[in-house]
This record gives structure tokens, C-alpha cells and sequence, in this order.
């Protein structure tokens, strides 16, 4: 497709029956000597253009609150998109400026991020997902007729001790086994573990052999390991190998892997103007050290955010 930007005819101040195509969708540069007509071309036909046919779009009452622009003397203007101009200025502007704040798109940048961006992990950069009970459960029913799987809620993961009071309150809460490094045992009387080693200890919640009709079973069991989890949950298959293949869930954006929990990520945990979302070095200025002599903040590289909102992002 042929995307350019197409003027016939301009005759505006220093044009002359000016014709000229110019490329969208990059960045383009207008060069020329002084009085060439450079700033006429961009300003009072191009975007004076854009702008007159962005007004005919509004009401009346719309129109009569901002600047009128008149037809420029042109033949045709063609393949022109919503136009935006920045003024040139010369003058300081306040620390916490940015182009974003500038051009006052910095609050919707914000908002688009924190609904749809993905959040990865500050420790090992995995994607972060959280998934609802149902969804759980509609992918257990995915996983095939006689799939024989096992529901755990991870209570203890990789820590030192005996673990002797997590077990007492499992069987206290009435749970029967525990998969303690992997290997399934009775929780009446409690294991005997090596306190000097790191231990995991999986609660086992449910152990079901996929069939239709396990809807409401499943739906139970998934909330009670979600809950029993702290909001997350293990989903253990049989192998055809006979050997077992484990895949965390998680209700809310946690990382198995590193046992660290996102919080809910709103729109001023993306901004430096906010504690939340604030580089703590540099307090979201992206530079540190006196007048003159300042750096680059070497924790945030400059963006001024705080390691969770530089996890967001678009893609993985």
C-alpha cells in the first residue's frame, strides 16, 4: 500500500505551486535554505490541513472553544492522518519534564500499561500470569479422558527445619497427605525430616482421574488449594512414562520460581511523580549527583522507575 502524504499545488507565502510527496509513518525532515518556505510547508498547509479537517469532525459548540484554521491556498491534500504540532521553544523546563509530560500523554501511556501491559518477574524476568478458579478449571477439563492428576496447594518451599508445626496444622485442617521433596507421605504421625536441610511441603488436595461430570469437584478443589496456597496451586499429571509433570497456577502475579508476588498494578505505579512507581536513588529525576556534575542514575538507567514498573512491558 502506497502511504504517503500527498500535496498538489501549495501556494502559501514562499510556495509557489509547490508538489510534493512525503513518506508516512517515518521520520522525515524538511531542509532548505532560509525563506524556502520550510516552516510554511509544515505548519500552515500540512498541519493547518490536518487540523481544519480534525475541527469539521466536532460540533459547533465543540469548534467555537479553540482556534479556527482557514482552507490553506492548496489544490490537494491527500493521505494526511490526525496531525499534532510541537512548538519550538527555547527556555528550561522543570526536571520532571519529559516529552511525555510535555505533550501530555504521559497519563495515558500510564493507563494503557497498567490494564494491558504484562509484568515479568524482577527476579528472573519470567512473565507473570494469573489465572481465575474457572479458568483453572477449564484446563484441567482440557487435559484429556483418565488423565490421572494430582491438586496440591504449596505451603513450604525450599526451607530449613523439621517443618513439624506444618504438618500438625495440615492434619489439623484435615488433610490426609503431603508431598514432602517430591515424595508422598501420611501426615498421621507427622514425617521425621532432616533439620538442617531446605525442605518443600506440597498440601495434596485432591487426587482425581479426569472424566465428565467433575465440574463442580474440580471447581471445590482448585479454591480450597488456591486458598490453602496463599493463591497459588500445583497441578501434578501422570506422564505416560509413569512419571509426574508439575505446572503452577497462580490467582494472583506471583512467580513460582522465585516466590515473590507482584501487587496490582495501577497506573501511578508507572509514574516517577509517584512514590510507588519512583526510582528510590534518584527519586525519579533519572539522574544523581551536584549541579554540574550529575550521572545517570545507575539503578534505574535513566528511566526513572522503580524495578516493578520497569517490568512492564508489551511484550515477553
Amino acid at each position: 500500500m502506497d502511504r504517503m502524504i500527498r500535496v498538489r499545488g501549495a501556494r502559501v507565502h514562499n510556495l509557489r505551486g509547490l508538489d510534493v510527496d512525503i513518506p508516512r509513518d517515518q521520520l522525515v525532515a524538511i531542509t532548505g535554505v532560509s525563506g524556502s518556505g520550510k516552516s510554511t510547508l509544515a505548519l500552515e498547509v500540512i498541519f493547518a490541513e490536518g487540523q481544519r479537517r480534525f475541527l469539521q469532525g466536532l460540533t459547533p459548540g465543540q469548534r467555537s472553544r479553540l482556534d479556527r484554521w482557514e482552507r490553506s491556498e492548496v489544490d490537494l491534500v491527500e493521505g494526511l492522518p490526525a496531525a499534532v504540532c510541537i512548538d519550538q521553544r527555547s527556555g528550561s523546563t522543570a526536571a520532571r519534564s519529559t516529552l511525555a509530560t510535555m505533550t501530555e500523554i504521559h497519563s495515558h501511556l500510564r493507563l494503557l500499561f497498567a490494564r494491558v501491559g504484562q509484568v515479568h518477574c524482577t527476579g528472573c524476568g519470567r512473565r507473570l500470569e494469573s489465572r481465575s478458579p474457572q479458568a483453572i478449571v477449564d484446563v484441567l477439563q482440557g487435559l484429556g479422558e483418565k488423565r490421572r492428576v494430582m491438586l496440591l496447594a504449596p505451603v513450604v518451599s525450599r526451607r530449613r527445619g523439621r517443618q513439624l508445626e506444618v504438618f500438625e496444622q495440615l492434619a489439623t485442617e484435615g488433610f490426609v497427605r503431603a508431598r514432602v521433596d517430591g515424595e508422598l507421605v501420611e501426615l498421621s504421625p507427622p514425617p521425621e525430616l532432616d533439620s538442617h536441610l531446605d525442605h518443600s511441603v506440597d498440601a495434596v488436595i485432591d487426587r482425581v482421574v479426569i472424566r465428565d461430570g467433575l465440574g463442580p469437584r474440580l471447581q471445590d478443589s482448585v479454591e480450597l488449594a488456591l486458598r490453602v496456597g496463599s493463591g497459588r496451586l500445583i497441578v501434578s499429571c501422570e506422564m505416560p512414562d509413569g512419571g509426574w509433570d508439575d505446572t503452577l497456577y497462580s490467582s494472583r502475579l506471583a512467580c513460582g520460581e522465585c516466590e515473590w508476588s507482584a501487587p496490582p498494578i495501577e497506573p501511578r505505579t508507572l509514574s516517577f511523580n509517584s512514590p510507588e512507581g519512583a526510582c528510590e536513588t534518584c527519586r525519579g529525576l533519572g539522574r544523581v549527583g551536584e549541579p554540574g556534575e550529575e550521572s545517570e542514575c545507575s539503578d534505574c538507567n535513566g528511566t526513572r522507575l522503580r524495578g516493578l514498573a520497569q517490568q512492564v512491558t508489551f511484550h515477553d
